[in-house]
């Protein structure tokens, strides 16, 4: 989406705020014991109280309302009755949903109270990554060279970065051009990022495995080569100066 109104501006606002809102509250209400369903019901709650709809339902039949993927399950776990939060676990939560026509995407990975299992590191790089990809993003940068920044900073740390995921266009559906906004430099790709376009982006930062297998339950994701890995994610509009961050209330930086 490419934003040429107040309207639209204001439109694509309220949804971010829906999704960013949900998703730092769902963080704080995480508990060891919880299921990852009764984490996905008060996600939903909350954004039903803003008139705001489900993503991945709406747009895939998603069998939940956010995806919540809990230590080796790299992203779209699905929320289950049967899967209990523990100190120490790994999570991402990934929150997307549609307000009044305008779709927005927020993500995040944080570790369940005490770091007993030594993945802050992990979540720290990542978080980095993403805040070093969007300060770098202006019109006229190329899409591959934030790939590269990604990468590199990955790699510094000791980490990878997995290649067949990554970030996209977003504003009027859940995926829209540009797609394959990728944690990687692929040489081929020449596109640029383009004034007042909407673009989701995020990181998909591993330990070990550089792609990303789906697991026989058709949603949920795993490393090619095992370990973990860490996500964020903001919805941003590029600008010639620095990117406005639509879900910036969310709080991931903080």
């Amino acid at each position: 989406m490419t934003i040429t109104t107040k309207k639209e501006l204001a439109g694509m606002q309220k949804a971010s705020e829906a999704v960013a809102y949900t998703l730092k509250e769902m963080i704080k209400f995480a508990q060891p014991g919880m299921t990852t369903k009764e984490l996905d019901e008060q996600g939903a709650k909350i954004l039903s109280g803003f008139g705001a709809k489900s993503a991945p339902k709406l747009t895939y039949g998603f069998p939940g309302h956010n995806c919540i993927s809990i230590n080796n399950e790299f992203c779209h776990g699905i929320p289950s009755n049967r899967r209990s939060l523990k100190i120490g676990d790994l999570i991402n939560i990934d929150v997307s949903a549609e307000l009044n026509g305008f779709w927005a995407d927020n993500g995040s990975s944080f570790v369940l109270g005490e770091d007993i299992n030594q993945h802050q590191g992990l979540v720290n790089a990542s978080k980095h990554i993403l805040k070093a990809a969007i300060d770098n993003i202006k019109s006229g940068v190329r899409i591959s060279d934030i790939g590269h920044l990604m990468e590199s900073e990955a790699r510094k740390r000791g980490y990878k970065v997995i290649k067949n995921l990554g970030g996209h266009g977003i504003g009027r559906s859940l995926h829209e051009q540009p797609d394959e906004l990728l944690n990687y430099r692929n040489r081929f790709d020449q596109r640029r990022f383009t004034k007042n376009s909407v673009v989701a982006i995020e990181t998909f930062i591993a330990t070990t495995s550089t792609y990303a297998d789906t697991l026989n339950d058709g949603w949920t994701m795993v490393g090619d080569r095992g370990g973990y890995m860490a996500q964020h994610e903001h919805t941003i509009v590029v600008t010639d100066k620095k990117p406005i961050i639509l879900t910036k209330m969310n709080g991931i930086w903080n």
